[in-house]
């Protein structure tokens, strides 16, 4: 582009000059003067930044202002939610009623963001459902094991001074008909507990406690026919110590057999986690009877009052442990 197409204040000088000399209406040393200030207007003109601002205003004009250095453009950022601005906007207007959303267009969504929207505000929605189940499931499991732990020092404490005292339990244990076991006496106690790996997280998921009656009677127990094997199965479970001799026809099939049981009885009580349910399951064997049963406690129902009628359960005094562990 030449100086000739470039309207502006060096053409108005020299316009100015010529009308000057054509006139002769102004003296010398005003030219002289006028020149001078020209010459210098010239030599501090920048051609470059006249024809910048001259690109800027013919942009400007004509529409295509995205050619503007001065406009700030927003960075690729797939992980800012898209929404931000607009919740911006409503907080801003404050006092203002809530405006409808413009109605959703289905089949024309707003470019690069209605599908991603959809889909990221579904993640949202199942990462938050994920962290409250892992939250709920890890509270859980956290009382589960201060539960279990709380229920191993008791039972260690017990089962220390039992080992002492050895009291007698006044409890009788039925066989069959007429015949009992009773008169038994405390003899030694166990308690122990087992955890989890270290990379399941090391909580407590068993607490085991057992210990070991003993009476001075001896039952003597006459069976025969068919009973013999049954009842022989059945004291076996029981884990009660017998010996037993059989008494055969010609055609050595047993007709009876007589059975020595000594007074003794293994008791166990399971405190086992079952994490995947919340609860505390305990298995008990030869415990209030011979034979087993199943109770499901809840940990926060382990405490102090629980634990004592567990004791006196034991030792075969009044109690309310069923109705405390049925909480």
């Amino acid at each position: 582009m030449s100086n000739s197409e470039k309207p502006g204040p060096l053409s108005a000088i020299l316009e100015a000059i010529r009308a000057k000399r054509e006139r002769k209406t102004g003296t010398g040393r005003d030219i002289a003067e006028l020149e001078a200030a020209l010459l210098a207007d010239i030599e501090t003109f920048d051609l470059d930044a006249a024809e910048r601002r001259a690109r800027r205003e013919y942009l400007a004009n004509s529409g295509a202002g995205m050619t503007d250095p001065t406009l700030v453009f927003p960075e690729i950022a797939p992980a800012r939610p898209a929404a931000k601005p607009l919740e911006v906007k409503v907080a801003e207007v404050a006092g203002a009623k809530t405006a409808e959303p413009p109605p959703k267009k289905e089949n024309n969504p707003e470019p690069g963001s209605s599908f991603l929207d959809q889909l990221r505000q579904r993640a949202e929605v199942r990462q938050r459902e994920i962290h409250s189940a892992l939250a709920e499931r890890t509270s859980i499991n956290e009382a589960i094991d201060q539960a279990l732990k709380h229920l191993f020092f008791y039972l260690h404490e017990l089962v220390q001074q039992l080992n002492i005292i050895k009291p007698d339990v006044p409890r009788d244990y039925p066989l069959i008909e007429q015949f009992e076991l009773n008169q038994l006496s405390w003899q030694e106690g166990f308690a122990d507990y087992r955890t989890q790996s270290q990379s399941a997280g090391a909580l407590v998921e068993l607490v085991t406690f057992s210990y070991h009656l003993s009476g001075s009677t001896t039952l003597h127990v006459e069976r025969d026919g068919p009973s013999v094997e049954r009842f022989r199965a059945m004291i076996f479970d029981f884990g009660l110590p017998f010996t037993y001799k059989e008494f055969k026809n010609e055609r050595s099939y047993v007709e009876r057999a007589e059975f020595e049981i000594r007074s003794e009885v293994s008791v166990s009580a399971r405190w086992r986690a079952d994490f995947s349910k919340g609860v505390i399951t305990l298995e008990t064997r030869n415990l209030e009877r011979l034979g087993s049963a199943l109770y499901n406690v809840r940990p926060q129902f382990v405490d102090q009052a629980l634990l004592d009628d567990f004791g006196r359960l034991v030792l075969g005094q009044p109690n309310r442990f069923r109705e405390l562990a049925k909480r």
